[in-house]
């Protein structure tokens, strides 16, 4: 005969539940993942610190949106730790009673009473503690029934909703559709491609400009911080995941603050700022000194573009996608096969320096991109010392961002860099290279470098 309907409330004080198969991990160590997160590691660095798989890690970081669903404050120590329900589990096997394993523990003999009653595993047929079970249990039970705000208050969420995704307006009132853009995939962030016209008011702004709106009405305020997480958190609020296209950045996963100030410079060390670079490239009088940086275009294309800085001669390298790109899966930590990682970086640049004599060719200022992350060997091969302006300071190297600028005549942005040959950029720097310069007393740079060459010769 088969169990009595109901045996498991009278056995255990609760209702069957239902299992979700495997417990999920601790809180705890949920807890040390998004701490993790909050210091600026990846989801894959964070997840291999708190000893869970970086698929693991990666649909945490996904389905909260990049934000932390949960308290990463420590409780209070009121309810049982996970730690705390290892021990009860472990005694238990021991065979230790209630009563010893709640002075152990500095609890009530209630409490570990209660917690061996209503926490137990029941699966097998039989009542047995364990603490990952337990866990789970509790957790389940302790979840918070609070309706968020956006769900309760209709008037609210159509406030915030229609300021972020309303319609754009003429003088007259009519609607201007705007472009057809592009179903929403969840990408992290838009391309460059059209993308929807809409109102699109901050979170800020709209809880702001509530307070104007209503200024009697308390109901109607709802902070800046919670319009976010019911967009980014799954299942927080009552807006959709895709509203988040309608935010001024489009990005689908908020990215954490430590995060953005993490910049990939570890190849950049204090001996090559732009502050060690000699006095005599900043007066321009000694040619040789060079400016270099990319322009990137559609589909992970770019060229590379050098100016010299006295005579605002400009070089453009070639830099085709290698063998396997689109179609050899992407290995982490493997080349680049875009065309602009570092080793094809250094392969192209050093070819394309080694093409002029060594006088020529004695100092290059790039900014900190990791694609000149091998910038040792490069100076060993060609002899050029290689120096790196600081961060946001497009001014260090002003020479080459102008110059990036005529190029982006011929080059637009948006545009895929990769069908232009080796011949076709070099016909275009020899195009910049012969329009005359007001700085050069209007020669052209072409005929100012060309007579360096003759007297070097």
């Amino acid at each position: 005969m088969g169990r009595q309907q109901g045996w498991m409330k009278t056995v255990t004080g609760r209702p069957a539940m239902r299992s979700p198969g495997h417990p999920p991990y601790p809180r705890e160590v949920e807890r040390r993942f998004w701490l993790r997160i909050a210091d600026g590691l990846s989801s894959d660095d964070a997840a291999a610190a708190c000893g869970v798989s970086s698929a693991v890690g990666s649909r945490w970081f996904r389905q909260g949106g990049g934000m932390a669903p949960l308290e990463l404050v420590e409780g209070s120590g009121r309810y049982l730790s996970f730690a705390e329900r290892e021990e009860i589990a472990l005694a238990r096997e021991r065979g230790e009673g209630v009563r010893a394993i709640a002075e152990s523990l500095g609890r009530s003999p209630s409490t570990i009473s209660r917690e061996l009653r209503r926490n137990a595993a029941t699966r097998s047929g039989t009542i047995a503690y364990r603490a990952s079970v337990a866990q789970w249990k509790a957790e389940l039970v302790a979840r918070r029934p609070k309706e968020a705000k956006l769900v309760a208050n209709p008037q609210l969420r159509e406030y915030v909703q229609n300021r972020l995704e309303g319609v754009v307006r003429d003088a007259s009132g009519e609607i201007i559709a705007g472009p057809k853009s592009r179903e929403w995939k969840g990408r992290n962030k838009p391309r460059r491609e059209d993308r929807r016209w809409v109102t699109a008011w901050s979170p800020e702004q709209i809880s702001q400009r509530l307070r104007i709106d209503y200024p009697n009405d308390e109901s109607m305020r709802i902070s800046h911080e919670a319009i976010y997480q019911a967009l980014y958190i799954e299942g927080r609020g009552a807006l959709t995941r895709e509203l988040v296209a309608c935010l001024r950045t489009g990005r689908s996963l908020r990215v954490p603050q430590a995060r953005s100030r993490r910049k990939a410079t570890g190849h950049v060390t204090e001996d090559v700022l732009i502050s060690h670079r000699p006095v005599e490239v900043e007066d321009r009088v000694v040619p040789g000194h060079w400016e270099g940086d990319l322009i990137i275009g559609l589909n992970r294309s770019a060229i590379g573009t050098l100016v010299e800085r006295t005579t605002r001669f400009t070089m453009l390298i070639h830099l085709p996608r290698m063998d396997g790109y689109g179609i050899e899966p992407r290995t982490k930590n493997g080349p680049a096969l875009a065309g602009y990682g570092a080793h094809a970086m250094k392969g192209a640049l050093t070819d394309q320096m080694c093409s002029l004599p060594i006088e020529l060719r004695q100092s290059l200022t790039w900014d900190q991109g990791k694609e000149l992350a091998q910038h040792a060997q490069f100076t060993a091969e060609t002899g050029t010392a290689v120096y790196f302006a600081e961060p946001h300071s497009p001014w260090q190297r002003g020479t080459n961002e102008n110059t990036n600028g005529l190029l982006r005549q011929y080059f637009p942005k948006g545009t895929d860099l990769s069908r232009w040959d080796r011949s076709e950029i070099g016909a275009v720097a020899a195009t910049l290279n012969g329009r005359p310069r007001k700085v050069l007393g209007w020669r052209t740079p072409a005929e100012v470098f060309s007579e360096l060459l003759v007297a070097r010769v």
